[in-house]
């Protein structure tokens, strides 16, 4: 019984917090399905990643509140419907409700035949910037969450180095704690610059943290 009593503490505790956060009442009035939004505007705002023409791939879309982003910043005019200027497709093994203008793939990345999925929406085409919400379900082991993050990572560099402009970024989301700084390194190893970004929209008490890379590093082939 005090362990229920303790969880239910804990869950009203987040649902007030939840209820009155400024971000959610903000994506309330604009429209946005989540919070995260403001997350990926304000990367975007501070290192100007995405422009109206490009292609753009959304992993761990769903619930969609990325690609609603992207959407009004590749429309004229910044409208959530009507016209798009540009190419964005999302990815998750979650549903997602239809966003008018967005490639929509259900599926897991880890699997051949989801990528064969992506590369085929691609037509050939490069991507110019490459975004990932992709978070593992965690154990509270730190050293499995880590490997299960890490291997998310790894899978979205290794689909940049085959998909990206040379040009392009990738922004992903990863978790302080074990294995982080293996990232920034894994980071540093593919992309000419990368930086570490922790949007305002990111709550304090949370360890998720962005990284982004920006232009790919020439490959040494064997």
């Amino acid at each position: 019984m005090k362990v229920q009593t303790k969880s239910k503490k804990v869950n009203k505790a987040w649902l007030n917090d939840h209820v009155n956060d400024t971000y959610v009442k903000l994506a309330q009035k604009e429209g946005y399905r989540a919070r995260a939004a403001y997350k990926l505007k304000e990367i975007d705002e501070t290192l100007k990643l995405v422009k109206p023409g490009q292609v753009v791939v959304d992993l761990g879309c769903a619930p969609g509140a990325w690609s609603q982003y992207l959407r009004r910043r590749m429309a004229p005019g910044g409208a959530a419907m009507g016209e798009l200027k540009g190419t964005i497709i999302g990815l998750d093994l979650l549903p997602m409700e239809p966003i008018e203008g967005v490639q929509y793939i259900q599926g897991d990345f880890r699997e051949a035949g989801v990528l064969a999925q992506l590369e085929e929406l691609l037509q050939g085409r490069q991507a110019d910037l490459v975004v990932s919400d992709m978070a593992p379900n965690l154990s509270g082991v730190a050293s499995v969450d880590a490997a299960r993050v890490e291997e998310l990572i790894e899978l979205a560099i290794d689909f940049c180095q085959q998909h990206l402009k040379p040009s392009g970024a990738l922004v992903a989301k990863v978790f302080h704690g074990s294995g982080y700084n293996e990232l920034v390194q894994r980071f540093r190893a593919s992309f000419l610059t990368v930086k570490p970004v922790k949007p305002k929209a990111s709550r304090d008490r949370s360890s998720e943290t962005f990284l982004v890379g920006i232009g790919l590093k020439a490959q040494a082939t064997a």
